[in-house]
């Protein structure tokens, strides 16, 4: 089975998941703590305290150095702030919808307003489903190819009758560009 492509993000999170674990960041924030420490402080079992900071070691937000008898935690914000840069950067944050159909609403809405033939049953009135008609729409015009309004028209008819708003809403959504003198209209790029 392949490996799901936000797994370090999906394990990053789960490890954030819990409010106990929320509480112990909160405290090595401030300071370093011992498991018995944090235990009384949270009023959690040391075995407890000493499961949840093994989730937070694993995915690299505390660390522990040995002070006696006993393990001192802290917060490693290094690496929180190198997984946050890393993980929700402007540049990666499309790579979380990975693998989603983009166009499926699109497609649910020319279902749910065309019939067989392909003409639709009416025009929506909510802006979201007119601009997915639209670009079901505009797709019967080659991009840069130049058409002439009558063209236009005749290819919008077999969609609606109502070729005038089709047009209007063409343009008005820049799908469709006309020249100054409306004589020529394109599919904008």
């Amino acid at each position: 089975m392949p490996e799901e492509p936000n797994a370090d993000l999906l394990v990053f999170f789960s490890a954030l998941s819990d409010a106990n674990r929320l509480k112990i960041i909160g405290l090595l924030a401030k300071a370093e703590y011992s498991v018995e420490e944090l235990a009384e402080m949270l009023a959690l079992r040391p075995s407890t305290v000493s499961h949840h900071l093994s989730k937070l070691s694993k995915v690299g937000l505390v660390s522990a150095r040995a002070e006696g008898y006993y393990n001192l935690y802290q917060l490693n914000t290094r690496s929180l702030e190198e997984m946050a840069r890393t993980i929700l950067s402007r540049d990666t944050l499309p790579d979380l919808a990975a693998g989603v159909d983009m166009n499926a609403y699109d497609r649910k809405v020319v279902k749910d307003f065309t019939g067989p033939d392909g003409r639709l049953k009416d025009i929506p009135s909510q802006r979201k489903k007119l601009e997915a008609i639209l670009r079901h729409i505009v797709l019967v015009f080659e991009p840069g190819e130049p058409y002439s309004e009558p063209q236009v028209n005749e290819a919008l008819a077999h969609f609606h009758p109502d070729t005038a708003s089709l047009r209007r809403e063409l343009i008005a959504s820049g799908m469709m560009t006309r020249d100054n003198s409306g004589a020529a209209y394109w599919r904008a790029e």
